[in-house]
C-alpha cells in the first residue's frame, strides 16, 4: 500500500472524476490516494463513481476552500 496525491482544484465537472479515474488506473489495490478538489460537486460524484469501480471513500474533508477526498483503491 502506497499513499499518492492528485490535484483537481479549479477543474470542474467532469474533469474531477476523469482525472481521479486516470490515476487509478496507474494505482494497485490497497492504495490510498488523496484527491483535493474545489468544484462542490465531487462530494457526490466521486463516491457515486468509486462505488461504480469498487473503490471506497475513506473520508471527505474540508479545508478553507478546498474539498478533500480520500480514496482506497480497489481492485481495478
Amino acid at each position: 500500500m502506497s499513499l499518492h496525491e492528485l490535484d483537481a482544484r479549479r477543474l470542474i465537472c467532469p474533469m474531477p472524476v476523469i482525472r481521479t479515474q486516470d490515476k487509478i488506473k496507474a494505482l494497485a489495490p490497497a492504495d490510498i490516494l488523496i484527491v483535493y478538489c474545489t468544484d462542490p460537486g465531487v462530494k457526490q460524484d466521486i463516491p457515486a463513481w468509486c462505488e461504480i469501480n469498487g473503490h471506497e471513500v475513506l473520508s471527505i474533508e474540508y479545508e478553507a476552500r478546498d474539498i478533500i477526498v480520500t480514496i482506497k483503491v480497489g481492485h481495478t
